[in-house]
């Protein structure tokens, strides 16, 4: 396939009734879920002339159905991709592989969750999906191939355990799903999300050389290696911070979102607990935090 040229049209706004073309033989199609945490909605790619893929299909909503399957129209589609398994990417991967008959291909089914304690259960309004289970189970550096497309699989957990970006072949385009995103940093939540994982992740990607994202959420990444550093030195300044604080007698989770995030924000401070706890446990691995016990969201912290 020829190199992308990405089409930047409607970036500005929230485009609910059509697809916008986003590169050759690539729409994207948002749902109506805007939020704080969704930006404009969730991004449904539609990929293909031929027989079609679909990248994340997106929240269980009736009228996002109706509008892939009018985009759809009688062209088959061969395989409905799952970045991962949060409600809004993959909550209508049921209805349209019931209405299309496609096969559905994932990283896996939602991991069972360790306990860590505090509220962690309600804080990501997209929540987990225990219930989807795909049919084609896609490990890294798995290449599907279709009609005109080949899609490799790149692992990149860190905002979920079974998190994948997913390489369009021949042209460096790669769909992100939640692991880079140009509007907003990325949620990086346990037990499910894992700071560790997350950095690794993003280095990752700094092996490979795309020139374009195209995320679950948002507009086009179109400097993406940029994107990534700039990602890579935020977590590292706030690892610092979390680290200094800790260092100087912060010892509970509250405290240190108390004084990292005093200006965010309250409505976001859940989040930020959790992640403050995902740069916790880095430090731990790191060798330069350690837990008073158990390492958990209620639980002391202090230098090791």
């Amino acid at each position: 396939m020829a190199q992308m040229e990405p089409d930047k049209g409607d970036e500005d706004r929230a485009v609910y009734d059509r697809a916008i073309p986003v590169g050759p033989n690539i729409l994207r199609v948002t749902a109506n879920n805007p939020g704080t945490f969704t930006s404009w909605g969730t991004n449904t790619y539609i990929v293909g002339t031929g027989t079609l893929a679909i990248i994340d299909p997106g929240p269980d909503d009736a009228g996002h159905l109706r509008l892939l399957l009018s985009l759809i129209g009688d062209r088959p589609v061969s395989h409905i991709f799952v970045t991962h398994t949060h409600r809004d990417h993959s909550a209508l991967a049921a209805g349209l592989k019931a209405a299309t008959g496609a096969r559905t291909a994932a990283q896996g089914p939602q991991p069972p969750p360790k306990p860590i304690g505090g509220p962690s259960d309600k804080i990501i309004e997209s929540g987990t999906d225990p219930t989807f289970i795909p049919d084609l189970i896609l490990l890294d550096g798995d290449v599907v191939r279709g009609d005109g497309w080949s899609l490799e699989a790149i692992h990149t957990p860190g905002h979920a355990a079974n998190h994948l970006s997913l390489g369009l072949v021949g042209t460096g385009a790669l769909f992100s799903g939640d692991h880079v995103m140009g509007w907003s940093t990325t949620i990086v939540a346990p037990p499910d999300g894992s700071m560790v994982a997350y950095i690794a992740s993003l280095d990752k990607l700094l092996d490979r050389n795309d020139i374009l994202y195209l995320p679950g959420h948002g507009g086009l990444v179109t400097q993406p290696l940029d994107r990534v550093r700039t990602l890579l030195a935020h977590r590292e300044m706030r690892e610092a911070m979390v680290l200094a604080r800790v260092r100087g007698g912060d010892r509970t989770v509250p405290d240190l979102v108390h004084a990292i995030y005093s200006s965010t924000n309250p409505a976001l401070h859940g989040a930020a607990a959790l992640t403050v706890f995902a740069h916790l446990e880095r430090l731990i691995e790191r060798g330069l935090v350690k837990a008073t016990g158990q390492a958990t969201m209620d639980g002391l912290f202090e230098p090791a």
